[in-house]
C-alpha cells in the first residue's frame, strides 16, 4: 500500500492516478472530502495531527506538507517518525530548492529539518525540490477571463518553471524505487511572466496584454493572502533569481527519460482555466 497525501492537489491528483494505473494499491490523503481514481480508497486526514494519516500496511508513503502546517505550529517531524513507527519502508518527501538556494526563509528552515530528520529516520527515501510551479500561472486566471490581462511584477524576469504533472512523474517513480537521494526539478527553459502570458494569448487564440505591476503594487496584492514578510521573501526570490535558480536542472530526464514539459505544454491543457 502506498499513501499519498495531499492527494487531490496539482501533484497529488496526477500521482494518485498514476500509482493506480500502474495497479498499485493507493490511499489518497486530504483534508476533505474528493473524488479519486476507481480502485484508489480516500481517507479524510489531517496532517497537523500525524495520528489521523492512516499508515498501517503502507510500504511507502509520499509526504506533501501544505503552507498552513507550519502556521498552525504542528511538527510535520512527528509524520516521519510515525512512518517509523509503522513499519513504512520508504518516504518521499516534497521539498523546494530554495532549501539550497535561499535556506534562511522559515518554511524553508523547517523543511530543511524535516529532510534531515528523514535521512537520519533509517527509511529508503527520496527528496524532490521542485522550483516555480507552472501552475502559479492560475492565479492569473480571472483577470484572463475577465479583462484578458495578466498583472504581474518583474515582467522579463523568470524561472525554469516546471509542470506540477512532471513533479508527480518522478514522484511515481522515486515511490517505486529503492533509491535514495536528492532530485531538483525544474523545466527545460527560463520563462519568463510576460513569455507566459504570451504562451497563455497563444493558446487561446485571442490577444492578453500583460500589465507590469511595481513591487509595492504587487505586495499590496499579495498581502490580501499571505503575511507581509511572506510576500517579501516571494518577491525577493521571482524578482531576483540566483544563479542556481536559473539553472535547468537535468534530473526530470534522467528520472523520465524525456525532456520536461514546456510551460506552453502546461496551458495547453489547462486552458479551459483561463477562456
Amino acid at each position: 500500500m502506498i499513501v499519498v497525501t495531499g492527494a487531490t492537489g496539482n501533484i497529488g491528483r496526477p500521482l494518485t492516478r498514476a500509482l493506480a494505473e500502474a495497479g498499485e494499491q493507493v490511499v489518497a490523503v486530504s483534508r476533505n472530502d474528493a473524488e479519486v481514481p476507481q480502485g484508489v480508497r480516500h481517507v479524510r486526514a489531517d496532517l497537523s495531527r500525524p495520528d489521523t494519516v492512516p499508515l498501517e500496511g503502507a510500504k511507502a508513503l509520499f509526504l506533501l506538507l501544505s503552507g498552513d502546517l507550519h502556521a498552525v505550529g504542528a511538527s510535520p517531524v512527528h509524520l516521519v517518525e510515525r512512518a517509523v513507527a509503522h513499519g513504512v519502508g520508504r518516504v518521499v518527501l516534497l521539498s523546494s530548492l530554495g532549501v539550497r538556494t535561499r535556506p534562511f526563509g522559515t518554511t524553508r528552515v523547517e523543511l530543511r529539518g524535516l529532510e534531515d530528520a528523514l535521512r537520519e529516520s533509517g527509511v529508503d527515501w527520496a527528496v524532490l525540490r521542485p522550483g516555480g510551479f507552472a501552475s502559479n500561472a492560475l492565479w492569473w486566471a480571472e483577470s484572463v477571463r475577465t479583462r484578458r490581462t495578466v498583472a504581474a511584477p518583474f515582467g522579463d524576469t523568470g524561472v525554469p518553471v516546471i509542470d506540477p504533472a512532471d513533479i508527480a512523474e518522478v514522484a511515481a517513480t522515486a515511490l517505486l524505487s529503492d533509491r535514495n537521494g536528492v532530485l531538483e526539478l525544474t523545466g527545460p527553459e527560463v520563462v519568463t511572466p510576460r513569455q507566459q502570458t504570451q504562451a497563455i494569448a497563444d493558446a487561446l487564440g485571442e490577444p492578453v496584454r500583460f500589465h507590469e505591476l511595481t513591487r509595492a503594487e504587487a505586495k499590496a496584492g499579495m498581502e490580501q493572502l499571505m503575511p507581509g514578510e511572506l510576500a517579501d521573501d516571494t518577491l525577493d526570490i521571482i524578482g531576483s533569481p540566483t544563479a542556481d535558480e536559473l539553472a535547468v536542472s537535468p534530473d526530470v530526464e534522467k528520472v523520465l527519460g524525456r525532456a520536461p514539459r514546456t510551460f506552453a505544454d502546461w496551458v495547453g491543457r489547462h486552458v479551459e482555466a483561463f477562456r
